[in-house]
């Protein structure tokens, strides 16, 4: 629904299948048992059928109304904001805030609206390609994607611009975390304590996996350690003296004169 031309390639979708939570066989499993929402146009692009309303609401409103409501702010205020976290240490130079405020008050082109995205300039069209990506990660399970599978969404979405570039720009917004030559994109409001602030069932099921396996290899850990004590045990080394006696050897004459008595 977020495709300008209601289409996806489906290559895309299968490098981040996991991430959304999708079968593997989800070309069979998805698109051919709904037919009636999805339609195959070829090998490797879906097309969407139906469009459901009630669906092109992104995420980021559900916080906007809350905004409005809890805390009395303007819809002048909260229509066309996002969330702000900045990590700890961020540094605020002067006048940031006041482009902060007035970025936030930006209208744009939002992400389920078939409009012209390049009209009204170059910053809303940025604020447009934030509000996509952020959608984006609202719908994947753990609400994080590597940043090199982003890249594959930017033509579907028309959201042609540097990734990584766009994403440094919006630290309140979005945290990169680097693994070796990995760079994965976490919503930052999504993220408390170092998990979930809503967890869904999937992301549920996973911990829990998670943590039997870490589980079981405590266990064989601990078991390896006792299997290596036994061994330890039952092999006993004796050491021999100069004289060709072993210790120990002081314990024999005193259990053979106990037998005799």
């Amino acid at each position: 629904m977020m495709s300008l031309n209601g289409t996806l390639h489906v290559h895309a979708l299968r490098l981040i299948r996991r991430e959304l939570g999708l079968p593997c066989d989800f070309r069979e499993s998805v698109f051919g048992k709904y037919s009636d929402e999805f339609r195959l146009v070829d090998l490797e692009t879906v097309a969407l059928v139906g469009w459901d309303d009630e669906l092109g609401i992104a995420h980021v409103e559900k916080w906007r109304e809350r905004e409005y409501r809890e805390k009395w702010l303007s819809e002048f205020e909260t229509k066309f904001a996002f969330p702000i976290n900045f990590p700890t240490g961020f540094k605020i130079e002067r006048g940031f805030r006041e482009k902060l405020k007035t970025w936030q008050r930006l209208s744009y082109t939002k992400p389920y609206e078939r409009k012209d995205v390049k009209c009204g300039g170059a910053q809303r069209y940025e604020k447009r390609a934030v509000a996509v990506i952020h959608e984006l990660l609202s719908l994947t399970v753990e609400k994080m994607v590597e940043v090199d599978q982003l890249a594959h969404f930017r033509r579907d979405f028309a959201i042609e611009v540097n990734m990584r570039e766009l994403l440094l720009r919006y630290p309140g917004i979005f945290y990169i975390s680097t693994k070796g030559n990995a760079q994965t994109v976490f919503l930052r409001e999504a993220y408390e304590k170092g998990g979930l602030v809503e967890p869904n069932p999937v992301y549920a099921v996973r911990r829990n996996m998670l943590e039997l396996v870490l589980l079981g290899r405590r266990k064989t850990k601990q078991l390896l350690a006792c299997d290596e004590f036994k061994e330890e045990s039952n092999n006993v080394v004796c050491e021999v003296d100069g004289n060709g006696k072993r210790d120990g050897d002081w314990a024999i004459p005193f259990l053979e004169s106990s037998e005799k008595n």
